[in-house]
C-alpha cells in the first residue's frame, strides 16, 4: 500500500519481539510526539501484547486563537466558539494519520489490531480520522477532546467501523476543552450507534491515574480480542459515568 501523503516526524517504542499490534498516539495543541511517551509503561498492559507505540508530531502551524503563534497543532482553531472546525486542516491530518496507519499495515499489522488514541486536539483527530476509516481498526481512544465536523459523519462515516470499540473521557473539570464538548460527543456517538465506552474524572484538562488504568483495560481487551469493551457490559454505560 503507497501513499503520496509525506510521513510525519515520529517517536516510536518497540517491544521486545515483532510487534503485533500498534496504538498511533496523537499528542494536544502545542505538545509534540514526546508529551506521552512516558505512558506505554504506566498502562499496564501484559508484556504478552507486542504493541509498537507511534507518537507522531503535529506540523507546525500558526494557531488562531493563540495570537498566530507557530507551534504544532493538528490544525488551527480561530476562537474557542468556533473549536474544530478548520475542515481543511482536519482533512489535511486526517491524511496524515491515514498516512501512518498505512506504513502499520505495510509494516505487517493488520488494521484490526492498531488502536488510534489522542488527547484533546489529537482526540479530536483520532476520532475524525478513526469513524471514517476504510478498514476495520481495533479501537480508538479520545481523552479530553471532542467530534469536529460532527455535522458530516453521517455520510462520510465507515461501515466497518461502525461497531469499532471507543474510549471517551474527560475531565469533569476541563478549562481547557469543556466537559460538555465530550459529553456532546458520547451523545452523538451512541444516537448514531456507535458502542461508546464513557468515562468522567475529577480533574481538569489533564489525565490521571485512574484513567491511565482504564486505558490500558481498553487496549487490552480490544487488542485480545473478546475483551471487556467487546462485552454487553460495557456498551451499556450510564452518562457521566
Amino acid at each position: 500500500m503507497t501513499s503520496t501523503t509525506p510521513l510525519l516526524e515520529t517517536v516510536e517504542q518497540e517491544p521486545d519481539r515483532p510487534a503485533q499490534a500498534c496504538v498511533i498516539w496523537l499528542h494536544g495543541l502545542g505538545a509534540d510526539g514526546h508529551d506521552f511517551a512516558s505512558l506505554p509503561p504506566q498502562l499496564g498492559i501484559s508484556p504478552d501484547i507486542a504493541i509498537r507505540y507511534v507518537f507522531p508530531h503535529a506540523p507546525i502551524m500558526p494557531v488562531t486563537v493563540n495570537m498566530g503563534t507557530r507551534m504544532r497543532a493538528w490544525y488551527d482553531i480561530v476562537s474557542m466558539d468556533a473549536r474544530g472546525q478548520d475542515e481543511t486542516g482536519i482533512r489535511r491530518s486526517a491524511a496524515f494519520v491515514e498516512a501512518l496507519i498505512a506504513r502499520e499495515v505495510d509494516r505487517g499489522i493488520p488494521s484490526s489490531q492498531i488502536v488510534l488514541a489522542g488527547f484533546s486536539q489529537g482526540s479530536a483527530m483520532a476520532l475524525f480520522t478513526g469513524l471514517r476509516h476504510a478498514d476495520p481498526l481495533g479501537g480508538i481512544v479520545a481523552l479530553s477532546g471532542y467530534l469536529p465536523l460532527h455535522e458530516t459523519l453521517p455520510t462520510e462515516a465507515s461501515a466497518v467501523n461502525h461497531q469499532i470499540a471507543v474510549l471517551l473521557a474527560h475531565g469533569t473539570h476541563d478549562n481547557v476543552v469543556p466537559y460538555r464538548l465530550g459529553q456532546n460527543t458520547a451523545d452523538i456517538l451512541r444516537a448514531a450507534g456507535y458502542r461508546v465506552d464513557w468515562h468522567d474524572y475529577e480533574m481538569a484538562h489533564q489525565v490521571c491515574l485512574e484513567e491511565v488504568q482504564e486505558i490500558g483495560r481498553f487496549l487490552t481487551g480490544v487488542l485480545t480480542g473478546g475483551g471487556r469493551p467487546r462485552s454487553a457490559s460495557a456498551m451499556a454505560v450510564e452518562p457521566g459515568h
